[in-house]
């Protein structure tokens, strides 16, 4: 198994499959990860495995360091297309993220205008107002969903004991639709925390699939981003599910006027 961290607070920028050219914001430890799951397929690997680092840069830190790059990147001529918060673990743990918000969209402005600024969340912390009105100034709340069934959530999300998956949707619900709903899709087996019992986990299930298809249509997000395994996970023996086969998924959506991405690309195509 190998898994990535990020070591530095401002990353790249580099290519993102469903971004562009994107400049990250880690806002937790260079050298451990804090988060609100243990997802069985984070690039961070486990929650237990990066322990030994907790200190989290300020907003200062955030303040001088993007500042300094931006300014670098505006001298190279190099265009960014998205400033994402994402990270070694969940953005919205940091105790300053509102303030952090307000602070790179005053640099993005200054700086890098065509910029949008993007977050990628597990959703956990919506409960919080002060999160939430966050990441409504925001260009891309991209918030993560992956199952409406509590135990497949329990297995590939292996959340913390705070999390509540109804109460996440309900939390949702208050965005009116504004934002973009990312969903993972694998297949493989793994262990429920709560029962100690093995799952088989598909996400192309019939059970499944009809979950996610009503939280999307109750929902209603501007955009939905379908992807699949792209990197090494820290739960071996996990399984890609096939553009094909998530391109099945997405079709009555599409015909209700859903806009999809699979795996970064919009589908159908003529939707660029």
């Amino acid at each position: 198994m190998s898994t990535h961290l990020f070591e530095t607070i401002i990353v790249g920028p580099i290519h993102s499959r469903r971004l562009g050219t994107s400049l990250g914001i880690n806002l937790l430890p260079r050298r451990g990860k804090i988060c609100s799951f243990d997802c069985i397929y984070c690039e961070c690997g486990w929650n237990k495995e990066h322990k030994t680092d907790k200190q989290i840069p300020t907003e200062k830190d955030i303040r001088e360091q993007l500042t300094k790059r931006a300014q670098e990147l505006v001298k190279e001529g190099v265009k960014v297309d998205s400033i994402t918060f994402s990270g070694n673990g969940e953005p919205t743990l940091h105790p300053e993220f509102p303030q952090i918000i307000d602070t790179v969209i005053k640099i993005r402005n200054e700086y890098l205008p065509t910029a949008k600024i993007s977050v990628l969340t597990n959703s956990s912390m919506l409960w919080k107002e002060g999160v939430r009105e966050a990441l409504m100034k925001i260009d891309n709340p991209i918030l993560k969903i992956d199952s409406t069934i509590e135990h497949f959530v329990r297995c590939i999300n292996r959340p913390n004991e705070r999390y509540s998956l109804s109460e996440t949707i309900e939390s949702l619900k208050k965005v009116n639709g504004n934002f973009i709903l990312q969903t993972m899709f694998l297949k493989g087996q793994a262990e429920d925390p709560l029962t100690g019992e093995t799952v088989d986990l598909d996400c192309t299930d019939k059970k499944h699939v009809a979950g996610w298809i009503e939280l999307v249509r109750t929902l209603k997000p501007r955009q939905i981003m379908m992807y699949t395994l792209d990197r090494d996970t820290p739960l071996q023996g996990l399984k890609k599910v096939t553009v094909e086969e998530m391109k099945e998924i997405a079709q009555p959506l599409l015909k209700e006027g859903f806009k999809i991405t699979v795996n970064g690309t919009p589908f159908p195509k003529e939707r660029e």
